[in-house]
């Protein structure tokens, strides 16, 4: 059976685990015996979460969450191409998931070094250079005074921006998930998780997550 949940109702779960994260009172749901079996023949996730692949940042634990619960997609940089986003709108458009996580984090390497192209032209070797040449538009943007007017700017504020930009750009690409969102079957929400404490913070919504939908600046 499909998730019975509403965007909203998703989004209060992963609040909810987090909190437990962050208080050290986790209940590590979902990886019993008797969950391991349930899910071998279906699985019905509550949330797509699409997040960097910094090995700091692993979802089902932070949010407190277990096998079955959370549909996974990870890209350094938690950057998009075609796959990433057929990966997305096979949770949503066949597993029905309610809601789209894209998952930052300060201290992304991906970030610092499209910073580091912009500010001295110096990019990566191989194909990580992939990887800060889809971060840059993200960021690039708030250098409107130019590039002294990203110096100015602290790391944080650049990887907000990018998680904002990446909510904006799934909307954008992704008929079906626009489509979703508008019928309200779906939203998509846009979080900082920060390492020190484990804590993590709206930056961006789309679609209806209830009165927790007030993102931070």
């Amino acid at each position: 059976m499909p998730n019975q949940m509403t965007p909203a109702q998703a989004w209060a779960v992963l609040r909810e685990g987090n909190a437990r994260f962050v208080s050290g009172e986790m209940e590590h749901p979902s990886q019993s015996v008797e969950r391991r079996t349930e899910v071998s023949v279906e699985q019905t996730p509550l949330a797509v979460l699409f997040g960097c692949s910094d090995s700091r940042v692993a979802a089902e634990i932070i949010f407190d969450q277990g096998l079955g619960d959370l549909f996974v997609v990870r890209t350094a940089g938690h950057v998009l191409d075609t796959t990433v986003v057929g990966s997305i709108e096979y949770g949503v458009d066949l597993l029905h998931t309610p809601l789209v996580v894209v998952l930052a984090h300060d201290g992304c390497g991906a970030v610092a070094a499209a910073m580091t192209a912009l500010t001295t032209g110096e990019l990566p070797r191989g194909f990580v250079r992939a990887i800060v040449d889809r971060v840059i538009p993200s960021i690039v943007g708030l250098g409107e005074g130019g590039v002294g007017s990203l110096l100015s700017l602290d790391a944080a504020a650049l990887g907000r921006e990018h998680a904002r930009h990446t909510v904006q750009m799934l909307q954008d690409y992704s008929a079906g998930l626009s489509e979703a969102i508008s019928e309200g079957r779906c939203a998509i929400v846009g979080l900082e998780y920060t390492l020190a404490d484990g804590r993590v913070s709206l930056v961006e919504s789309v679609g209806d997550i209830g009165q927790f939908g007030d993102p931070v600046d």
